[in-house]
């Protein structure tokens, strides 16, 4: 049970992260999971790629498709709505995160 809600939990974590990255340059699939993977998630190439044309679909990122040595890569972006969405999650995440570390173990 704690495994599948710090899951859907991550999920919205690992949403933040692509955007981010998105934001400061193209990212791919493979190199974006192998970030994921540096920062603790364990994710498959059959949770990332939904994701990422699921952000596609909702507007967050754009897609471009280019040939790197015969293959064709897609690469994605942040769009200007996904740079809004990042920023408000930003600003959430830090309101909490400085709540969190002000409040240690304790909830007022």
């Amino acid at each position: 049970m704690k495994d599948k809600i710090l899951r859907k939990l991550f999920l919205g974590f690992m949403q933040i992260h692509i955007l981010h990255h998105a934001k400061v340059k193209p990212i791919y699939g493979t190199w974006m999971m192998e970030e994921l993977q540096e920062h603790g998630y364990k994710l498959s190439p059959g949770t990332l790629y939904p994701m990422l044309n699921r952000m596609e679909k909702e507007g967050l990122l754009s897609k471009t498709e280019e040939n790197v040595d015969g293959r064709i890569i897609k690469f994605y972006t942040t769009t200007k709505l996904g740079e809004e969405v990042l920023d408000e999650a930003k600003e959430k995440a830090g309101e909490l995160f400085g709540e969190i570390k002000e409040s240690g173990d304790h909830i007022d």
